[in-house]
């Protein structure tokens, strides 16, 4: 993820048995680009080793106000970060920030922060429940903070209920979405197709392809992390975009999606037509399921479907900017420049079998 590239996070980690979970989360956010100090109380070294952390971080991990003859300095540290994020976040902490309380280097850093404050809450589902809790929860809200939600499963207690720290990898999308989106497409509106259609020849067969409708979810994501305002229409495909900000039509058909893109073009400003559309669809199709009987073969009569990039370049106006895709067995480039030509595309992209 591009977008965290350079981003500086401080990740607060407090005495929970949900911290192992911090292990993983600095590994995908490193990764990510960003460049992480890790910060822990003191009792979070019951839970995770610093050694551990600091190997990962590639940084020293900061946990006591005075160590060493040195004092570490928190309000350059509160002032160092484009983003404070404590993952788990135990009630006894939330509690402590919700009331001012700085009695170890993570509520003093804190206490300290420019930047904003996210926090992922981990404890058991009496406690998230208690009063106290949900007060505490309300008043770092008003301060402008964000909760993430607490997940439900099994608990540390035995118990299966509310309180389990959000995943590691849905924080990081959460984080990326809520924090370091880009700015260069800003009021822009895009509308992006993915994945095949199926064309049914009975209720339980289709004619199909093999478009998994993995490169429309990553372009539809890669212009929303630039500011766009994204309208996704997916064909069948057991993908689903990270971002919740992307808005999705589903569709099966060739004729579904075509009814998707005729409402959705209006308001576009970028349109990304990716979707592996059928070219045909049955002509008939069979209310029951087509049996196999005797020797005879059965014969499948097909009808063109709509052409959804004629149409859309027919209708395009001069400000809006449509962008097809081309894939092809032979003849890559005359085809593919055939296809920009006639349809009235502003740019093809050519993927080749050959």
């Amino acid at each position: 993820m591009q977008a965290l590239q350079g981003k500086k996070i401080i990740l607060g980690i407090t005495g929970s048995i949900a911290a192992y979970k911090s292990i993983h989360l600095l590994r995908l956010l490193t990764k990510a680009g960003a460049e992480v100090q890790v910060i822990m109380t003191p009792a979070a070294k019951d839970f995770v080793a610093p050694l551990t952390l600091a190997t990962l971080s590639g940084k020293k991990v900061l946990i006591d106000m005075f160590a060493e003859d040195s004092w570490t300095n928190h309000v350059m540290l509160g002032r160092w970060a484009d983003l404070m994020l404590i993952v788990p976040a135990s009630c006894n902490t939330l509690a402590k920030m919700a009331n001012g309380v700085c009695d170890n280097l993570l509520l003093a850093v804190y206490l300290s922060a420019t930047c904003p404050v996210a926090v992922a809450p981990a404890m058991d589902e009496d406690m998230w429940h208690h009063q106290s809790t949900r007060r505490n929860i309300a008043l770092l809200q008003e301060y402008g903070h964000r909760v993430l939600p607490v997940g439900k499963g099994a608990l540390a207690s035995g118990l299966e209920g509310d309180g389990r720290v959000a995943e590691p990898e849905y924080i990081l999308t959460w984080i990326t979405e809520t924090y370091f989106r880009a700015k260069a497409l800003s009021g822009v509106k895009a509308l992006v197709t993915a994945g095949p259609t199926h064309e049914p020849i009975d209720p339980v067969r289709f004619v199909g392809n093999r478009s998994s409708g993995k490169m429309g979810m990553a372009l539809a994501e890669a212009l929303y992390l630039q500011g766009a305002e994204v309208l996704l229409i997916a064909g069948p495909t057991d993908r689903c975009p990270a971002y919740a900000g992307i808005r999705v039509v589903s569709v099966q058909t060739a004729a579904q999606m075509y009814d998707a893109c005729m409402a959705g073009m209006d308001a576009a400003d970028i349109i990304v037509m990716n979707a592996a559309v059928a070219d045909y669809t049955p002509g008939i199709v069979a209310d029951q399921k087509i049996k196999k009987t005797g020797d005879t073969d059965m014969q499948l009569e097909l009808v063109k479907t709509k052409d959804i990039l004629q149409a859309m370049g027919d209708q395009k106006r001069t400000n809006q900017f449509l962008l097809g895709f081309a894939l092809e067995t032979n003849d890559g480039e005359a085809n593919a420049q055939k296809k920009l030509e006639q349809k009235k595309l502003d740019a093809v992209v050519l993927n080749t079998l050959e």
